[in-house]
Parts: C-alpha cells; sequence; structure tokens
C-alpha cells in the first residue's frame, strides 16, 4: 500500500509551483483532479513541444494525475467544485491572487462545511502585506528575493537554470500538505496552508543573507567558482574539457598540492596557506592550476583528484546527465504513458524499497472528465449539456 492511497487532492493549478506538489502526492499515491480550462487546460501544456510534441514543464510535473477540465466562471461550475471538494482530503491552488476565494474555495468559506479539508494555497508573496496582489513568475521572484544578486559573473548576473523559485515553493508546499495530513490524523481537524514563493527563496538564501549580517558585504558573484571558498569551481584541462573541484579544509589543500598539482611547496606558501588567503590570491592561484593542468586530458585530471580524495565532477549537459552512469546503475529511470506514448521518467529520490512509486500516465486535457462527473452522480445527458456549454 502506499502511503497516500485513499487521500484525494482536488488541484486549481497552472504552471510549476502547485503541480509539482501535487505531482509528488500523486507519487505516494494520493489521487489528484486536476482542474484545467476547456480547449486550451494548464498553459504550461504549451510552454513548448519537446517531448514528442507535448511540453517539457507539463511532462514532468503531471504524471499520474486526473485531468478535468471545467470552465470556472459557468453557473453550474461552483456545484460541481463544491461536489468534488466534499469528498477532498487537500484542495492546492495557485491561482491569480484573490482567484481561490472569489471562487469561494478559501479556507474561510470552506472550513466550516468541511472541517477535515486541508487548504493550501501558493502565491508569489503571500496573502498579506503590499506585495500581495503584484505579479510573480519564476524570474521575478529570483530578483526580488536576492537570488540573482549572487548568481552570475562579476560582471553580469545569471538566473537560475531551472525553476528555481517555483520548485521551493512546490516543496515546501508538499512538505507542509503531509506534515498536515499528519496533524489531521492526531486533531481530527484540517488546516490552511500559505506558501510564498518569496519566503521560500528567502529561507534558502539565508546563507548569503547571514554571510551579510548588520551591513557587510555580501558574497561576490563568482560565475561557476565559489564565492568565498577557493579553489572551488571549474578548471579547464589540456583537452578543452573542464573539470569541477572542491576544496573545504586544510588537509584537503595540502593533499591537492602534494598530488594533483604536485608542487608541495605551495602547501607553505603565505599566499595560500589558509581559506582565507586563498580566496584572496584566487587570481594567482587559478593561474598556478591551469599550468599544471595545461598538458592533461580531463579524464587525467579527475584521476589525480580522486588519487588525492578531492571532491570533483564532470561539467556535464543535458545529454550526458540522461546517460548517466550512475542514474542508470541505480536502475533510476522508468517509463510513463503519455498522449504522445511511453516517455522515461525518473524514479522519485528517495523513495522507501517496500511499496512501488506511483508512476501512472501524463493525462491529456480533459481525459477524466466524464468519469469524474459521472462519479459525481452527473448522467451522460448532463455530461453532453455542459460540454454543448462549454462548461467543461
Amino acid at each position: 500500500m502506499r502511503p497516500l492511497e485513499g487521500i484525494t487532492v482536488v488541484a486549481l493549478e497552472h504552471a510549476i509551483a502547485a503541480p509539482f506538489c501535487t505531482r509528488q502526492l500523486a507519487d505516494l499515491g494520493a489521487r489528484v483532479i486536476k482542474v484545467e480550462r476547456p480547449g486550451v487546460g494548464d498553459f504550461a501544456r504549451g510552454y513548448d513541444k519537446r517531448v514528442n510534441g507535448l511540453a517539457s514543464h507539463f511532462v514532468w510535473v503531471n504524471r499520474s494525475k486526473e485531468s478535468l477540465t471545467l470552465d470556472v466562471k459557468h453557473p453550474e461550475a461552483a456545484k460541481i467544485l463544491d461536489r468534488i471538494v466534499a469528498d477532498a482530503d487537500v484542495l492546492v491552488q495557485n491561482l491569480a491572487p484573490g482567484a481561490a476565494a472569489r471562487l469561494g474555495l478559501s479556507y474561510e468559506a470552506l472550513s466550516p462545511r468541511y472541517p477535515k479539508l486541508i487548504v493550501c494555497d501558493i502565491s508569489g508573496y503571500g496573502d498579506s502585506g503590499p506585495y500581495r496582489d503584484k505579479k510573480a513568475y519564476d524570474l521575478l521572484i529570483q530578483s526580488e528575493s536576492g537570488f540573482l544578486s549572487t548568481t552570475g559573473t562579476p560582471d553580469a548576473p545569471a538566473k537560475a537554470g531551472c525553476s528555481i523559485a517555483d520548485i521551493a515553493a512546490g516543496m515546501y508546499a508538499y512538505t507542509n500538505v503531509l506534515a498536515a495530513l499528519l496533524q489531521r490524523g492526531r486533531t481530527g481537524k484540517g488546516c490552511r496552508i500559505d506558501v510564498s514563493m518569496l519566503e521560500c527563496m528567502a529561507e534558502w538564501m539565508s546563507f548569503p543573507l547571514y554571510y551579510a549580517y548588520d551591513g557587510a558585504s555580501p558574497p561576490p558573484r563568482a560565475g561557476a567558482s565559489h564565492a568565498t571558498i577557493y579553489p572551488y569551481g571549474p578548471f579547464p584541462a589540456g583537452d578543452g574539457r573542464s573539470v569541477m573541484l572542491g576544496l573545504q579544509n586544510e588537509r584537503e589543500w595540502a593533499t591537492f598540492c602534494d598530488k594533483a598539482l604536485r608542487q608541495s611547496e605551495l602547501k607553505a606558501d603565505p599566499r595560500f596557506n589558509s581559506a582565507s588567503a586563498r580566496s584572496d590570491h584566487r587570481t594567482e592561484l587559478r593561474e598556478i592550476i591551469v599550468a599544471a593542468f595545461k598538458d592533461l586530458t580531463a579524464d587525467q585530471v579527475v584521476e589525480r583528484l580522486e588519487e588525492a580524495q578531492i571532491g570533483n565532477a564532470q561539467m556535464n549537459d543535458m545529454h550526458d546527465l540522461w546517460k548517466h552512469a550512475q542514474l542508470a546503475a541505480r536502475n533510476r529511470w522508468t517509463q510513463v504513458d503519455s498522449p504522445a506514448g511511453p516517455l522515461p521518467a525518473l524514479l522519485p529520490p528517495g523513495a522507501p524499497e517496500d511499496f512501488d512509486i506511483r508512476m501512472d500516465a501524463i493525462p491529456a486535457i480533459g481525459e477524466h472528465t466524464e468519469a469524474i462527473l459521472a462519479g459525481l452522480g452527473y448522467s451522460k445527458e448532463d455530461v453532453a449539456r455542459l460540454r454543448a456549454e462549454s462548461a467543461v
């Protein structure tokens, strides 16, 4: 039995944050009913066509869900939503600020009738404060949270290559829903969860935040290198490839000098004999490292680093990740069905081995509409009427 079997989640969601939360609930066995706009569905379906005609974002975060199309502004929509919510354990939404409340789907409106219901609201800035109604996309939150001030080069900031603010919000929504289910098991009562993308990113930014405590200088943008520890980042080898390496302490620095650089005299060099000194003299140290590696291939550099037990990594791209030997050795790949046929999918990290993670199909728009409405007592004639009225 999967941990969340018997749990029903209603999701008024789009893009990434809420869908990532609910997909993970579905992974653990929850039934997730995804409410989408008739005809077009979740707008993330149209982001691109990179996965056999399907959007890469949508494929990632929407497997194992049931798709119900519903025009939430149709006169009968409120009754349909109320019937669905009546049997639900969790409602997750990331509509525009205030939209769920206008639909009668706020925790305050629902909890008197459904006291066991858990309502999770995901927004850019939370439901109060001067920024409450401000539009919030992933890149905007990366900027507002100060994330962009710490990434990129000294000359220009750079955003994260994935939707990091959405992912942060989705993860905190997911973990708080799990905690709320545990709490409900003890108290019998539901609750409201208010997840702010800004607050999630502010939590994740707390190292640089504390580093700049009380007016101190914030960590500088250092590209792919570490802002305060050196050497820690990418270094070129003689074959044109780069190797990522990282040193954490003085013991590793000594071994690095002996076995990787093969210049033991650098251990006592006053420019490099402490972490702060190495960071202060990173230009000179980089020149020494690059010179030491210039006659070696990347594989030979890695071999030296492994011998010295220095942390290192390949500078992989997405093609390398698809065929990563470690993922293959640990059997992390499986398949899911989709409207475009079977697709590869990664198993969720950390899942226990005593139950099978749910890896069901990615739904077509409205694929489950008739079945869901039939379960609510609607006849085929009722559904045909609703379709004729463009309600579903």
